[in-house]
């Protein structure tokens, strides 16, 4: 199973959510291509579902593991021009599934953000690569974000609840998926490389035993050369679809 052919992306783009499971998802795939959405003036917000508690290489205290993550993914949005960051309350790191309260809270989300276009990862599994794109928690997120743009957030009979806190339904016109397989939209960012490189250290928690500069270089080089790109430049990857 894979994705159909990506569409041509919408032109007329105001508002983006992006929607991840983990501090620093974000950030591994698509901080390039954000940075690039707000120098052209698109308002961007990130919703964050875990806070990461089960990540980290280090003997840092686990209870301290949600305060850290959390300060870190900030620390990285506004290195991307992101100044509005969620998280979601009541989700533990590494046990998400799709259920009906993520596709609420999501729906939520997407309603009171009333974004043009959503960012998450990939519901479908990458079989060659099980690792990173296709952990649990980044297919269920997929899901459950997939579920919370049709039917959930534009539907006025799905969680009536939301209409009672006065959110109402919102069309989300865009979609795009990050991590699943054979993506044929590359954005070339190589121009935001430096702002990759740093989004990227902000998660000292999830990196600081990496070489970021060069681990990062390495792969948005064989993203950029896949796509066809002049050598030399750099590129992140996605699936975009409409959602109408």
């Amino acid at each position: 199973m894979s994705f159909p052919a990506s569409a041509p992306v919408l032109s007329d783009v105001r508002r983006a959510l992006a929607v991840f499971a983990h501090p620093d998802d974000v950030d591994f795939g698509c901080t390039g291509t954000i940075a690039g959405w707000v120098d052209e003036g698109v308002e961007v917000a990130y919703l964050i579902i875990t806070r990461g508690e089960a990540g980290g290489f280090d003997d840092t205290d686990r209870s301290e593991m949600p305060r850290l993550r959390e300060a870190e993914q900030r620390a990285a949005a506004a290195v991307a021009g992101v100044r509005q960051v969620d998280f979601l309350d009541g989700y533990p790191d590494g046990t998400l599934t799709s259920t009906p309260a993520l596709r609420r809270d999501i729906a939520a989300a997407i309603r009171r953000f009333r974004p043009d276009r959503v960012l998450t990862s990939s519901p479908l599994r990458r079989w060659e690569l099980l690792a990173g794109p296709s952990h649990p928690d980044h297919l269920a997120v997929g899901e459950a974000t997939t579920c919370a743009i049709y039917p959930d957030a534009r539907n006025p009979f799905a969680f009536p609840e939301l209409l009672a806190e006065g959110l109402e339904p919102w069309v989300v016109r865009e979609v795009w998926y990050a991590g699943g397989p054979a993506p044929d939209h590359a954005v070339d960012i190589t121009d935001r490389y430096d702002r990759k490189v740093a989004a990227m250290r902000a998660h000292h928690s999830q990196t600081g035993h990496m070489d970021v500069p060069a681990w990062i270089h390495e792969r948005l080089a064989a993203v950029a050369a896949d796509a066809g790109l002049p050598p030399g430049r750099l590129a992140e990857a996605f699936t975009v679809l409409r959602t109408t």
